[in-house]
């Protein structure tokens, strides 16, 4: 878990394990069939609206449909699923899917979120109330079994003000209730202080009860000797939450990144904490702004998000390096492509654990007295992996002597059996290994393969960037504002640019103050002293060039190299 994965949502559902997922919550393209909804405009998005517009309603319907199948699947049976929509097919989707799929038995909720505090429709000359709100149903796989925790928000400070307006010596406030019942419930018939009941009623509690609110210092006493029982604000969990949501809204500017449909942090974090347990997984299969996944690893949850829009995944990954603190654990991001340069020189074992994943094969957990045997296929063929170029003919010597030393029986029968007896995968081979390979089949029936890393997942060059940078003059306190100018270049084309202010190399962490920046064009004011910039460049492969800048801000501003 913890992976953003770029693609096609329905074929990476398919791939997930059944009974995999405590929450999903999906936030798919609304039925509005209009231009605004290709938001980063990039390759993957495109092509994903025009399917789901090739045929209307029905085709939507189905479009979806085959998707949610998919999410029920991959649910627990403790699981549940939230699905935001609007007005356009609400119903649609209500009654031909969710209550199709997972049964009207198992609906729990049809929440309105109210996304703004007013929309004036009719003065753009609509002929309807302003549309402020939005659906979310809400759906357990199983309803016996589903996990749930009931949400609480803060009471109002005029509630509080009128309700809970009595102090105690402690200064704890607290509200006073009647500790007299209608109908009588065993020794509820007493005199407590010289006090019995109003006439026709009787204690709402046994004696020990009484004694125990008493000892516990629980019971509040009128001027006339009458008890109440205390409820302290401090210890009360507020206003339970209804179906009806109302102040789920953004905290404040920062946390908008540019993304039109962007939800809010608060949404989210009400959605994963009342339908999950810490360390429960959440999915998000289409990622739009991050929200989902941002939160879901803020609150401790494992999480899964996927995308047809590089940029969505890309800003997805900013937001989320960002927010990392020491407590944070590792996530991975899934391209079509690959940096060959990342993978060249990335930590050695890391590198063949995952080449040999990718491969197919099961990795050697161990890095030392291994053989050089790095992992096995399903079959029980050794592989060794060499994060090389050009890999000669005495690593095909060392491996074949490796294969015997570890399993002589089965290099033995493989051989006789002219079956393949291992595999070594490198990122290139030189003639030399080539040529052993073909005389080792061709006069010792010894089948080996040379697989490159290429043909095992696709690789890509990264994008290029140069940035340059203007002196825009001095303010107040020797402040000087400075404008930049990125310029990245790619085959694939370029998608954004995002930049860090005050970036450390040391921690090798990108944390973005400007996030989604189309244009690579800046302007940022810096008090004196050094400054180190960093501006990163996303191309429609999703890889990526970061640039870093050293300025002495002193009176002028220095470009330090």
């Amino acid at each position: 878990m913890n992976q953003l994965i770029l693609g096609d949502n329905l074929e990476i559902l398919k791939t997930l394990p059944a009974n995999s997922v405590d929450l999903i919550y999906l936030d798919p393209p609304f039925f509005s069939n209009r231009n605004y909804e290709v938001i980063w405009g990039d390759s993957g998005e495109i092509r994903s609206f025009q399917d789901r517009w090739s045929g209307g309603l029905d085709h939507y319907i189905a479009w979806l449909k085959e998707r949610v199948m998919e999410m029920y699947r991959l649910l627990k049976p403790t699981g549940s699923l939230f699905l935001h929509c609007d007005w356009h097919a609400n119903a649609y989707i209500r009654v031909y899917i969710l209550d199709k799929i997972f049964g009207e038995q198992n609906f729990r909720n049809q929440i309105i979120w109210k996304r703004t505090t007013t929309h004036n429709d009719a003065a753009q000359g609509a002929k309807h109330f302003g549309r402020v709100t939005d659906i979310i149903f809400f759906y357990a796989k199983d309803l016996k079994q589903a996990t749930f925790h009931p949400q609480y928000e803060r009471y109002t400070s005029d509630y509080v003000a009128s309700t809970y307006h009595k102090v105690d010596e402690h200064g704890r406030r607290f509200k006073a209730s009647d500790l007299s019942a209608a109908k009588p419930g065993g020794d509820t018939l007493y005199e407590w202080h010289g006090k019995k009941p109003p006439a026709g009623r009787y204690w709402a509690y046994s004696q020990a009860n009484m004694l125990e609110f008493e000892q516990e210092g629980r019971i509040y006493y009128s001027k006339t000797g009458h008890p109440y029982l205390k409820h302290y604000l401090d210890a009360m969990p507020g206003t339970s939450i209804d179906e009806l949501w109302s102040n789920c809204v953004f905290r404040n500017k920062k946390e908008r990144i540019g993304y039109p449909t962007q939800k809010p942090e608060a949404l989210m974090e009400r959605i994963i904490k009342c339908a999950t347990n810490e360390g429960d997984v959440v999915l998000d299969p289409f990622v739009g702004g991050g929200t989902t996944v941002a939160v879901a690893d803020r609150l401790r949850r494992a999480w899964l998000g996927i995308d047809q829009s590089v940029t969505a995944i890309k800003v997805t990954e900013l937001r989320l390096q960002r927010q990392r603190d020491l407590f944070s654990k590792p996530f991975t991001v899934r391209l079509h492509k690959y940096d060959y340069d990342t993978l060249r020189y990335a930590d050695a074992f890391e590198f063949e654990t995952w080449i040999v994943t990718q491969y197919g094969g099961l990795a050697n957990v161990k890095q030392r007295s291994d053989w050089g045997i790095d992992g096995r296929l399903p079959d029980g063929t050794p592989i060794q992996v060499k994060r090389s170029d050009n890999v000669g003919r005495n690593v095909v010597d060392n491996f074949l002597s490796a294969m015997r030393r570890y399993d002589k029986a089965l290099f033995e029968r493989r051989q006789q059996a002219s079956e393949v007896v291992g595999t070594i995968i490198a990122f290139s081979f030189n003639k030399g290994s080539i040529q052993e390979v073909a005389r080792l089949k061709n006069e010792e029936n010894i089948t080996l393969n040379l697989v490159t890393v290429e043909n095992i997942i696709p690789i890509a060059k990264k994008p290029t960037l140069q940035v340059s940078l203007t002196d825009l003059g001095a303010e107040a306190k020797g402040v000087r504002e400075v404008e930049f100018q990125a310029v990245g270049e790619s085959v694939a084309g370029i998608e954004f640019y995002a930049w860090s202010w005050d970036y450390d190399p040391t921690k090798g962490e990108f944390k973005a103050d400007v996030l989604l920046d189309k244009s690579g064009l800046q302007r940022y004011k810096f008090a004196p002293g050094a400054w180190t910039v960093a501006v990163k460049v996303v191309d429609n492969d999703g890889l990526e060039t970061v640039e870093v800048i050293h300025l002495k801000i002193n009176g002028v501003v220095r470009h330090e190299a």
